[in-house]
């Protein structure tokens, strides 16, 4: 089974638009490293999380120094952001993030990396959801003002997912 490691802003946008449920029903394992989910999503609905199916996985010592070696090359990056990079570097699993440098990184270093719009289509394309259900969740997240998500995408997407009753 595949295995996605998710930044915050990835549960939270799929929080924004009424998917975290959904998600879980798709046909692969989310997990986040430990620092991350301590620091930004124990207090923040992480028990309700884990009851879903999130992994919370502790970084080996190499994935330490791998975290801390990214951390220290790019310090745009926050800790957890570089936890996240490290677990799905070392294991060879795929990066989920909004996060511009983030996601340069991993493409840079050739990390299997996706985001919120491909597991909106995930949903999509196994009809998990109904097109009208995605596109209204999807409004929801493209008009919140911390939306990072590309407009040009959003509007394909709104527009596909409607087409289909």
């Amino acid at each position: 089974m595949k295995i996605l490691v998710s930044d915050t802003s990835v549960l939270i946008d799929l929080e924004r638009g009424g998917f975290l449920e959904s998600c879980f029903r798709l046909s692969f394992e989310f997990a986040v490293p430990d620092l991350l989910y301590a620091r930004e999503l124990a207090e923040y609905g992480g028990p309700d999380l884990i009851t879903l199916g999130l992994r919370v996985e502790e970084l080996t010592a190499s994935e330490l120094t791998i975290a801390q070696d990214t951390r220290g090359a790019y310090p745009k990056l926050s800790l957890p952001d570089a936890y996240a990079y490290s677990l799905a570097s070392a294991r060879g699993w795929t990066l989920m993030t909004g996060d511009g440098e983030l996601r340069a990184l991993a493409n840079a270093n050739n990390i299997a990396l996706s985001g919120v719009l491909w597991l909106l289509d995930q949903l999509f394309e196994n009809e998990v959801m109904e097109g009208e259900v995605l596109a209204r969740g999807l409004q929801a997240i493209a008009d919140h003002p911390r939306c990072r998500l590309p407009r040009a995408e959003i509007n394909v997407r709104l527009e596909r997912y409607r087409a289909r009753k």
